[in-house]
């Protein structure tokens, strides 16, 4: 590495040394000098001037190729430039709510059917549902409302846990579903023509997206829980309520300054994105499935596939089948084809994303799937092992190679996944049954 190095210095440094680098026609090779010829050698010369140095041209060219790496991100400050080394992992991962994280008697076994199966990741509440902090953290911004629990008593040894196992850790920070925020501080909520706090049919308060103040809170929350050594920030419910009920509430033309429901929230990834990545995290996102090819239930949350893309490391589509109506992907009942409707729902997010030029999506797309039983629908059936490898083999099918299961309760069917020494072995996906 050092030799590749010095060649590039010494390279370098011989091509500054030149004296002549930019293309002239030789004295001896011009014709008769005319006045029409000088402006043809003159146009020739402004034609093939370079602007830069060779060596600021070597840079340039260096910059653009470390630019393009997953594994690096490029921080610009007072200091300088420079690039931060992040360590990616094609993650097969699942959700692990506070409370199971922060009880040894419920994480250990957790921790034992990792190390027992293909799974080599989590995705850990940081910022709940509710809008707490899962932790003590040293912050006045969730210290001044009391915003910090004790759902992990001791982040600081359940990371070094997860370490040991060579698991990779994904804080999931809930962001615009704010209840508790939103109650704290009223003139960050949603708000009705009269001034009351909006709450939603649940009667759970929404923070407003429009608020700048609201995007610095949750940067904090992504930096606390980088501070606290997780790899990844994975930002949840980055959108606006979906309720009927939302039609009751203003928004006041200082805050919306002209932008709609999807600017706002592309807005917002993009900042979260160059506040958090400087830290050598990975920041990621969650999406509804919905809103692939659909542009009117993207405008109604506010989230466009492909822009987001544009400014995550991931983007994390929630494809659960049973979340999909009836016909989609000319499916009867899609939560009776698993398979199936996975690979419809990824396929449109294959024509989405090409739709873009190269070079401009920077985000992989790592789906949520469904390992739970959704028992409240017309046409359901029940999930288990074989529905599960059926899901996450339409993943590998669709051309992805990264999933996370969701399972609310955190009771898993481990018996769908390979075990360790298929995965190491480079073993096949069990067959399906007919």
């Amino acid at each position: 590495m050092m030799k590749k190095w010095l060649f590039l210095i010494l390279t370098v440094s011989l091509l500054s040394g030149c004296t002549r680098y930019n293309p002239e026609i030789k004295e001896e090779r011009r014709p008769v000098e005319t006045e029409e010829n000088r402006a043809a050698a003159l146009q020739m010369k402004v034609t093939f001037q370079f602007p830069f140095s060779p060596a600021e041209f070597l840079l340039a060219r260096l910059d653009q190729t470390l630019s393009q790496r997953k594994d690096l991100i490029k921080v610009t400050d007072e200091a300088g430039t420079r690039f931060i080394a992040r360590s990616p992992v094609k993650v097969r991962g699942i959700y692990v709510s506070a409370h199971v994280a922060g009880t040894p008697a419920f994480m250990e076994p957790i921790i034992s059917q990792i190390d027992k199966t293909e799974l080599n990741a989590v995705v850990i509440d940081f910022k709940t549902d509710e809008g707490y902090i899962a932790s003590q953290v040293d912050s006045p911004a969730f210290q001044e409302i009391h915003a910090c629990r004790d759902y992990i008593p001791d982040m600081t040894s359940l990371m070094e846990t997860l370490k040991a196992h060579d698991i990779y850790t994904i804080a999931r920070v809930v962001a615009f579903k704010d209840p508790y925020l939103a109650e704290q501080k009223p003139e960050w909520s949603l708000k009705r023509r009269d001034g009351s706090i909006y709450r939603d049919k649940k009667g759970l308060a929404w923070v407003n997206p429009y608020k700048t103040e609201v995007w610095d809170y949750l940067i904090e929350a992504g930096a606390q829980a980088a501070a606290a050594g997780f790899d990844e920030v994975q930002f949840d419910y980055i959108r606006f309520a979906t309720d009927s009920t939302m039609r009751e509430v203003v928004f006041d033309e200082a805050d919306t300054r002209g932008r709609s429901k999807t600017d706002v929230v592309t807005e917002f990834t993009e900042y979260a994105y160059k506040k958090l990545a400087p830290l050598g995290i990975f920041v990621s996102a969650d999406v509804f499935g919905a809103i692939i090819g659909s542009e009117a239930d993207a405008s109604a949350v506010g989230q466009i596939y492909g822009e987001m893309s544009r400014h995550m490391d991931y983007i994390c589509p929630m494809i659960y089948p049973s979340h999909y109506g009836d016909g989609n992907f000319g499916l009867d009942h899609p939560d009776l084809h698993p398979y199936e409707t996975i690979l419809g729902a990824l396929t449109k997010s294959a024509e989405e994303l090409n739709a873009y030029e190269s070079g401009e999506i920077r985000a992989a797309v790592r789906p949520w799937l469904q390992d739970f039983t959704a028992s409240y629908l017309k046409h359901y059936q029940k999930y288990g092992d074989e529905e599960l490898r059926e899901q996450i083999q339409a993943v590998y099918d669709a051309g992805y190679e990264e999933w996370i299961l969701w399972n609310a309760a955190n009771h898993y069917h481990y018996g769908g996944l390979l075990d360790e020494s298929d995965t190491e072995a480079g073993g096949a996906v069990p067959a399906l049954q007919e």
